[in-house]
């Protein structure tokens, strides 16, 4: 595990997209795992800047997404679908029949994260696969108690993790209960994790997952024994790590 401290989130943004550039540029038929959340926006932003300029192309990439909420249609404003729709593929060369976002609207919901499983093994596996860190450790929404080897699946969310989004939403209530994500073991699959972190907020947690003994307690820590895994941080998120102030 490397562990990368920036300056501040647009350092972060810049750093993450040059990690995903150098992946592009070697393979230029990457199989990208994407996230939604505020904190890869700055990433896409970079991306979306460096696709314009010319210096990479997303024309023979497939991405496939973490997570998605059961009960909204991808025209829902709070899917993630809309989200990456609007964030991220309207601004690039990606042909979004490549793009893949789970479908919270599936009516057979076993059957569909098997099939979301077999579609990623069919396009060789992830490359490289992007992350956040949520407050309570989890990752994607593999909530505190997520087995390492679980597979794409429907969770429920926890009353943290509830809570947290309902800044998107108009109200908690609004908040879906339930989402499909990819498994702890799926994400481990990955060749390489690439994990954001921004924020004083989320010090403690970036601490506890690096820093303690991996555990499912905090879901995010198994990355600790990932071959290849990049965490970048900024300060405010490293404030905690030892050595830091």
């Amino acid at each position: 595990m490397k562990v990368m401290i920036c300056r501040d989130y647009g350092e972060l943004s810049v750093k993450a997209a040059d990690i995903i550039e150098k992946s592009i540029r070697e393979k230029p038929e990457s199989v990208l795992g994407l996230a939604t959340g505020a904190t890869p926006l700055g990433l896409y932003k970079e991306l979306i800047n460096r696709n314009k300029e010319g210096r990479i192309s997303f024309k023979k990439c497939i991405s496939f997404n973490l997570d998605e909420y059961v009960g909204l249609s991808s025209g829902d404003a709070e899917s993630y679908r809309y989200f990456m729709e609007k964030k991220f593929f309207d601004h690039i060369d990606i042909d979004k029949s490549n793009t893949f976002v789970p479908d919270g609207l599936a009516p057979d919901m076993d059957a569909y994260c098997e099939w979301y499983e077999q579609k990623i093994q069919k396009a060789g596996g992830i490359d490289i696969q992007v992350l956040g860190l949520g407050g309570d450790g989890h990752i994607a929404f593999n909530e505190p108690g997520s087995a390492f080897d679980s597979r794409t699946r429907v969770q429920e969310l926890a009353s943290q993790t509830t809570e947290d989004n309902s800044r998107f939403f108009n109200s908690r209530d609004e908040v879906p209960k339930f989402a499909i994500t990819m498994g702890i073991g799926t994400i481990m699959e990955a060749r390489k994790l690439l994990l954001l972190v921004s924020g004083r907020q989320k010090n403690l947690i970036v601490k506890k997952c690096l820093e303690t003994p991996v555990s499912e307690k905090y879901p995010a820590s198994i990355i600790q024994k990932h071959p290849d895994a990049i965490v970048v941080l900024d300060m405010e998120a490293a404030s905690l790590l030892r050595g830091r102030k």
